[in-house]
């Protein structure tokens, strides 16, 4: 829910800063507005670390760092081919993000997925299609350039080697703490401010590259409609991602991707019913039902889907102090049972050497 409602809100601010024209022109420094995006988000995340306080373990920085660098490239292409193709072939391109995020994980996570899992990967990204396919597309993809096509193509890539590098993550985090296991992974706050802290990094050095730094702090200071829409997207984009990376950290990618791909039909099944002129045709129609009934029966069946794991491991962890107890108390018997015999033996020594010498 909180990802759903702070991102709806994302979406408005979007709209006003790439749709709306200011000073007569569209404004277009995408990487100006990432940079600005980053930067809340890191403000935000150290307020957090330093209210909530750290993990305590060694964290895999090295590919926190590269994992923001990867989202941030992936934001980029996918907001810069809104300006080379239509607005519905980029949304039917993003709807396959969940294929891209399981390969990654796969192939960079080490990960291994259940038959349920790729089922959910397959109807949610056939109804999300689907949905998206039936939408009455006035503005035809015929001017869709192959710049933009690839763009989009680059967009899927890097959300592949961000699923897998953010999978990879929690594995490295483990295995640089062996004592603590399973339950070593990074906070929701130290995985928001050192991933947003790389994408800060590479969106600012873009933005300073394309001149996009200098145009942006110009058009933000002309038109102030135009800066309070940027920290809107901000302030949106920052109060999501504590939510995302609640999700990611306690949960995994592949859930936090079914949630994002999910909610753009949410929000627009929620706009029919606040404005009938926004109604749906039949094709829409069974997407949507594809994807909630899908997301349905996956919610069920984890309901009443064993968990046995758990207790055995809590079991396990329970009895492993008992266990080295009882064998320090064994060690120390032992050892006092062979001290004792020493003191025996020459006792008895004693006593016979006495007795000779009388």
């Amino acid at each position: 829910v909180g990802i759903f409602v702070a991102f709806s809100y994302f979406a408005l601010a979007q709209e006003d800063v790439y749709k709306k024209r200011y000073g007569g022109a569209r404004f277009a420094a995408t990487f100006f507005v990432l940079a600005c995006e980053r930067l809340v988000n890191v403000m935000v995340a150290a307020i957090g670390l330093g209210a909530c306080g750290g993990s305590g373990a060694r964290l895999a920085r090295g590919e926190i760092f590269q994992s923001g660098a990867s989202q941030t490239l992936a934001m980029a292409a996918s907001n810069e081919a809104l300006r080379y193709v239509s607005y519905p072939t980029q949304v039917l391109g993003k709807s396959c993000k969940m294929v891209p995020v399981m390969v990654g994980g796969m192939v960079l996570g080490g990960r291994t997925f259940t038959a349920s899992q790729y089922a959910q990967v397959v109807f949610v990204t056939l109804g999300v299609a689907i949905f998206n396919f039936g939408a009455d597309t006035k503005k035809t993809s015929g001017n869709d350039s192959a710049y933009g096509l690839s763009l989009i193509a680059i967009s899927l890539v890097m959300d592949a080697v961000t699923g897998g590098l953010q999978d990879r993550v929690k594995r490295t985090t483990k295995a640089l703490n062996p004592r603590a296991g399973a339950s070593a992974k990074p906070s929701v706050y130290e995985s928001m401010l050192y991933t947003n802290l790389s994408g800060f990094v590479v969106a600012l050095g873009f933005a300073f590259a394309t001149g996009q730094l200098t145009s942006g702090v110009r058009s933000c200071v002309a038109h102030v409609a135009l800066a309070r829409a940027v920290l809107v997207y901000s302030l949106a984009s920052a109060v999501g991602q504590v939510f995302i990376y609640y999700t990611i950290t306690h949960f995994d990618v592949l859930v936090l991707t079914t949630v994002t791909t999910t909610r753009k039909i949410f929000s627009t099944v929620i706009s029919v019913f606040r404005d009938p002129s926004n109604a749906l045709n039949r094709i829409q129609w069974f997407g949507c039902s594809l994807v909630f009934t899908f997301l349905a029966l996956d919610v069920v069946a984890a309901a009443f889907r064993p968990r046995h794991s758990a207790p055995a491991a809590a079991t396990a962890a329970r009895r492993a102090p008992s266990s080295r107890r009882a064998e320090r108390d064994t060690d120390t018997d032992r050892a006092a049972a062979a001290i004792g015999s020493a003191r025996s033996t020459s006792s008895r020594r004693r006593h016979s050497s006495r007795r000779s010498s009388s």
